[in-house]
Parts: structure tokens; C-alpha cells; sequence
């Protein structure tokens, strides 16, 4: 399915949060001008939290959430799963750690950051597209394009 203007800011962001996720799983294979070490890893996993995952993560709570909330028990469901997530990730990104279980601990969060974006893109977004009505949808957009003028993701000008 197309998605809808109001949350192509999000899926923007989503691309490249994928690249961080694999960046962080075991056997990853090297990207140019990234971390290629632990220590490199998990200080940028951290910097892409601070300057980046913790807006994107805001934006979707305060921008979207609101409009989905209520509309039925399974979207409930969704959003308190996703929520979760938000907390498990950021909980899991800020305490990272040099230690010996720093690769395990890295794939982990690779792992879950990757399942968290393709939930959002492959039953958030989309559930979201058929239940919310266009008036929402444009509100939506209205507050990606007042907090993100060029309508830019959060994460696009951060890893190049």
C-alpha cells in the first residue's frame, strides 16, 4: 500500500533506522563511514538515540498515537506494544556498556529495533491508513510539516 503523506516522515526515518539495526547485529557487514568496531557501535547506537530515535519516538507518540488511540481494542493492543518497545529500546540503548557481552547485547537491540520498525511500517501504518479519515491524516501532516519544515526525517542527515 502507498503510504499516506501524513507518515512518510516516519517510514523516512524508519528506512534508516533499518540500516542502524543491522549496523548493530552480529556478522554485520561494513557500511561506509560507519562504525565498524564495538566500542564505535555502541557509541553510535547511543548518538543516534539522543540525536535521533528519542524524537522519532516522540514525534510518533504525540503525533500519531493520539488519532489512533480508542479506535479499536487490536490498535490499543498495537500502540501499548509499540510503547513498550520504545521504553525496552531506549532502556537497552543507554545502557550499553564496554563489557564482554557487548556483541550479544548490540545483535539484541539490532534485532529488536529491526522487528519494532517493519511492526510499525507493515501493521501500524497500514491499519492506520484505513481507519484514521482524511481530516486526521492532513492534521497529521500538518504537525510533521510545522515541526519538520524541509519534511525531513529525524535520522536522514545523521547517517550519510
Amino acid at each position: 500500500m502507498k503510504r499516506h503523506p501524513a507518515l512518510i516522515p516516519l517510514s523516512h526515518d524508519h528506512h534508516h533506522g533499518l540500516l542502524l539495526a543491522q549496523l548493530l547485529k552480529r556478522n554485520a557487514p561494513e557500511y561506509h563511514g560507519l562504525p565498524k568496531d564495538l566500542i564505535g557501535k555502541m557509541n553510535f547506537a547511543k548518538e543516534m538515540f539522543y540525536k535521533e530515535l528519542e524524537n522519532h519516538f516522540k514525534d510518533e507518540e504525540d503525533f500519531v498515537f493520539p488519532y489512533l488511540k480508542g479506535k479499536d481494542v487490536e490498535l490499543d493492543n498495537l500502540i501499548s506494544e509499540i510503547l513498550s518497545e520504545h521504553i525496552i529500546l531506549k532502556e537497552k540503548i543507554l545502557s550499553l556498556n564496554d563489557n564482554p557481552k557487548l556483541i550479544d547485547q548490540l545483535d539484541e537491540i539490532g534485532k529488536i529495533l529491526n522487528e519494532h520498525i517493519r511492526k510499525e511500517e507493515r501493521v501500524l501504518f497500514e491499519k492506520a491508513q484505513t481507519i484514521l479519515n482524511d481530516e486526521e491524516l492532513k492534521m497529521i501532516e500538518n504537525k510533521f510539516d510545522e515541526s519538520r519544515p524541509n519534511n525531513k526525517s529525524c535520522i536522514t542527515n545523521k547517517i550519510k
